[in-house]
């Protein structure tokens, strides 16, 4: 053996034993990452190689020693018992007792240690630190270790953190189940406080299945201890100063949430059994907030807000609306909790407390993985624009959905998997053991303190009856549902336990049982007693029935002016693209006399404007900051260096933030999020903009459900903005059409402001009048449909003058016709685009004496008033056309048709022209569409077909 190699051998000399083992077992995460090692080891490793067992005999040959073949042995023992160790920590929790339906089904071959070749006796000549690191004292060798590791791992509660990839993060969870803190023993105080709530629940559940009988209701029987875990989470955020507890959840459990959690009387839920609900109940002091719309809700799609005041803190506790499109509320609730953690007082981007909001998230386990809304949710959690320094979520898991078994409604092992694709640590727990329950909240919380991320707690139970009370559940699983007839209920159990470790004489058990039983039917009474005969119509509030008033939203010259320069002027070193620093450095004259203000300029200017009254504006969409259509530019970046710069952030008269984010490729969660974000924070303009409108599409149910009707259900306000491009300009049908239609479908009782607007002013005066509204009883959503094409065109483009001494207009004519009013025959109506291209082909077409056109800028609420005043000039008018370029089952014509009618002279024709009806937005061809587009303006400026 040369000297060489016999120097290599020696730095492993006085390695042997479980040792060498150790350093073997490292070796080989050396091999597959050395960067996972610690400086020192990676080093020794880097210089020495892998450890050596081979001894040179007397004539330099190497042979295996009987020492150094003990030591291998041993070595491979290690490795072994390494491996049995990392796979109890990452499989424990397939054996853990954590189904309250079922015994566990023992030992997997993970966990079993003759798998690995090992005896008792082998773990025992290792040391415990080798095995569990932070065993309890009383733990002695590597085969206590390991039964203590087996024991930590397979109880009531298990563990799923091996998909947790950050070290810190990851040893730090391992160490609180293996040092056994989590385990650590409830005080009986904080038992018998549990079994207090467990008896509320379980006794109001009760009275309300036998009192209200086939009603539905949604129970919570069979997770019951959601509630006392709701409320241990609540009040812990609240003792450590969080404003604000958001919780989301859909109908399982709502009543009991509601009840007891958020304090919501009892006799109000009663009455709503009733179907007369009366708003006498509601405690006077309201500390409880109910809102109320005038077409309501059923009462286990309500929420309420509870008011907590401890330590001088006024704290508030939020169950958030929700209709039954079950996981939809998820983004609503962090846009909640983002608005109460955001601090926009100040100018730059807000200032984001994440301490003084938490969200908290129950799912369904069949909605967990089945909705797509609740990854989209997910995704946001880290996002700058969108995280809220981490959420619990819950997984209120039944073990079914409506009538489908697991098998047939997930392709995974558990509900919660889906959550392992962004880190978030899982832990399963049998919600039949509310002190592992308490134990799991626990964990989630003083992780969400530490780490600031999300985090997941599986709490598998059952659904003691059908999916609602009026279903029979034995005809789809007989099976479960005779398990569930004769497993006792949680506070039974829970009872019993209690009594056993002598927190609670049976007796005092008995009372609190009898004394919750009597306060129920005392509730109940005085909503027997009460006459409330029909239940009242709310009314539409009057500021809600009427228009939008009329807002003077021009601008100072001089101020515009200062503003414009400022929005040109970089700090020093700064290095805009060349190309798009002269666009930019072109704006520097739209406002002298003589010049253009397009229409990404007139945004601009506006934002400015309103950031400079005080408040705060929030943009967000996909590549929101350029502008799908490399309009915008309120996020400048570096040339030289990828720094990032935003004009709006230094403005010298600003008065509050501006927040602009690119969002991910989600609709309906940033859209959910945004209008969350909006009811929470009602005096920020709030803005979310499609890459096109038809991505709006994907967002339909937040449309739908939340957005047009929450106010009406829920007495729910927002004056949310939506940007949706729209135009019919040749690129097919997904790039044209924003659906339109679908808003004005969803238009009533004043829900929203739909427009489409044809220059820049209108947008301009428009943003404004929106930001002046907010706040107000008259504020309401605005959905507005934004050119593309048109967005360098100069017919859109407005003057200075505009800007400084206008204001919005519902219904603007067409200057170059209507001069001669007496011989107009014909009035043409128009909406957006199609309106601009009427008026760049006027010329060709002598400006006819017999027509006129209006363009109509507002659709809902139709402007019938202004219109009418317009017409009473042309007294000779004998039809109407509206022309569009959306098929006529789509755009406004089925809209507006009767409204036009209705205002139409009594001999009048009004008729439609446009593209004919089709199951498609558009043509898919260019040159098609192109031919279809100059026949659409020909027949409006001709008559003729």
């Amino acid at each position: 053996m040369s000297k060489n190699t016999a120097k290599h051998e020696e730095p492993w000399q006085e390695f042997f034993g479980p040792n060498l083992g150790y350093l073997m077992d490292l070796y080989e995460d050396y091999k597959e990452n050395p960067e996972s090692l610690d400086p020192e080891t990676k080093k020794w490793f880097d210089q020495y190689g892998a450890p050596q067992v081979e001894q040179p005999n007397a004539n330099g040959q190497t042979t295996v020693s009987t020492e150094a073949k003990t030591d291998m042995d041993m070595a491979k023992k290690v490795a072994q018992a390494v491996k049995l160790t990392d796979n109890i920590r990452i499989h424990g929790h397939l054996s853990a007792d954590v189904n309250p339906l079922q015994e566990p089904s023992g030992e997997t071959s993970f966990l079993k240690i003759d798998e690995y070749g090992l005896t008792e006796e082998d773990l025992k000549q290792l040391p415990v630190d080798m095995i569990c690191p932070d065993a309890p004292d009383h733990i002695n060798d590597g085969f206590e270790a390991i039964n203590h590791l087996k024991e930590m791992y397979t109880r009531s509660i298990a563990f799923e953190f091996d998909h947790v990839h950050d070290v810190e993060e990851h040893q730090w969870l391992n160490r609180q189940v293996e040092s056994g803190h989590i385990y650590r023993s409830l005080s009986p105080d904080k038992r018998k406080k549990t079994l207090n709530s467990l008896t509320e629940v379980d006794s109001f559940e009760q009275f309300v299945h036998k009192t209200f009988v086939g009603q539905k209701r949604f129970s919570i029987e069979g997770v019951d201890t959601l509630v006392p875990m709701l409320d241990d989470f609540a009040q812990d955020a609240i003792q450590d100063g969080a404003r604000d507890v958001m919780i989301g959840m859909a109908h399982r459990g709502r009543l009991s949430v509601l009840a007891h959690v958020l304090g919501k009387p009892y006799d109000l839920i009663f009455s709503e059994f009733q179907h007369a609900p009366n708003k006498d109940f509601v405690p006077s002091e309201s500390s409880i907030g109910i809102n109320y719309g005038w077409t309501g809700d059923v009462k286990y799609h309500l929420g309420a807000h509870k008011r907590v005041n401890q330590k001088s803190l006024d704290s508030r506790i939020t169950l958030a609306n929700n209709p039954s499109h079950l996981e939809y509320v998820n983004p609503v609730v962090e846009g909640y909790a983002r608005a109460s953690q955001d601090d926009s007082s100040q100018a730059g981007f807000p200032q984001q407390d994440t301490s003084k909001a938490i969200a908290v998230l129950i799912h369904g386990d069949a909605a967990f993985p089945g909705e797509g809304i609740v990854t989209e949710t997910l995704n946001m959690s880290r996002l700058k624009g969108y995280q809220t320094g981490g959420t619990l979520h819950v997984i209120a898991n039944n073990q079914l959905g409506f009538t489908t078994d697991t098998h047939d409604s997930r392709s995974t092992t558990y509900a919660s998997d889906p959550a392992k694709g962004y880190e978030i640590p899982i832990v399963h727990v049998n919600a039949d053991d509310p002190d592992a329950c308490m134990a799991a909240v626990k964990l989630a919380y003083e992780y969400r303190n530490r780490f600031s991320k999300d985090f997941l707690i599986d709490l598998i139970g059952y659904r003691r009856f059908g999916h609602n009370e009026m279903d029979e559940p034995v005809a789809t699983q007989p099976y479960m549902y005779e398990l569930i007839k004769k497993h006792p209920r949680v506070r039974e159990v829970y009872a019993d336990q209690l009594v056993k470790d002598n927190v609670f004489s049976q007796e005092d058990v008995d009372k609190i049982k009898e004394d919750t039983d009597n306060f129920l039917s005392a509730q109940y009474e005085k909503v027997a007693d009460h006459n409330a005969g029909e239940p009242e119509e709310e009314e539409i509030p009057e500021e809600v029935e009427r228009r939008l008033p009329v807002v003077e939203t021009g601008c100072d010259s001089n101020e515009l002016k200062q503003i414009n320069k400022e929005l040109i002027t970089w700090p020093d070193g700064f290095t805009v693209f060349p190309k798009l620093k002269k666009i930019l450095e072109r704006r520097e004259g739209a406002l002298e006399e003589g010049g253009k203000v397009d229409w990404a300029h007139a945004e601009t200017l506006a934002f400015a404007t309103i950031l400079s009254e005080g408040t705060p504006v929030r943009l967000t969409g996909q590549d929101t900051q350029r502008g799908t259509f490399a309009h915008r530019h309120l996020v400048l970046h570096d040339y030289k260096n990828g720094d990032i710069f935003s004009p709006l952030h230094t403005l010298s008269n600003a008065k509050a933030s501006f927040a602009i984010y690119n969002s991910p490729l989600s609709e309906a969660s940033i859209v959910g999020f945004e209008y969350g974000y909006n009811v929470h924070e009602p005096t920020t303009l709030v803005l979310w903009e499609a890459q096109f409108g038809d991505f709006a599409n994907a967002a339909q149910v937040i449309f739908d459900q939340f957005i047009s009707a929450g106010r009406a259900k829920w007495g729910q306000k927002s004056g949310i903005v939506f940007l949706l491009p729209h135009a019919y300009e040749g690129q097919g049908p997904e790039h044209s059409s924003a659906r339109l239609e679908r808003f004005l479908t969803l238009a009533a009782e004043n829900n929203w402001n739909v427009a489409n607007v044809t220059s820049s002013a209108q947008y301009f005066h428009l943003l404004r009048r929106q930001a002046a509204t907010l706040g107000t009883e008259e504020m309401r959503p605005l959905v507005l449909m934004t050119p593309k094409g048109l967005l360098r065109n100069q017919n859109v483009a407005s003057s200075p003058e505009q800007l400084t001494n206008d204001r919005f207009y519902a219904v603007m004519e067409e200057a170059k016709t209507g001069h001669s009013k007496n011989d107009v025959t014909r009035v043409v109506f128009a909406s957006g685009k199609v309106a601009v291209d009427l008026h760049e082909a006027i010329n060709e077409y002598d400006a006819p004496n017999w027509l006129h056109i209006i363009r109509v800028e507002e659709l809902y609420p139709f402007p019938a008033e202004e219109i009418q005043n317009i017409l009473a000039e042309y007294p000779n008018v004998k039809e109407f056309k509206w022309v569009q370029e959306e098929p006529e089952n789509m755009g406004s014509w089925s809209y507006i048709q009767p409204l036009l009618r209705g205002i139409a002279p009594t001999d009048a024709k009004t008729s439609y022209i446009g593209r004919r009806r089709r199951s498609s937005p558009s043509e898919g061809d260019p040159n098609s569409h192109k031919k279809e587009q100059s026949r659409i303006i020909n027949e409006a400026l001709t008559g003729k077909e």
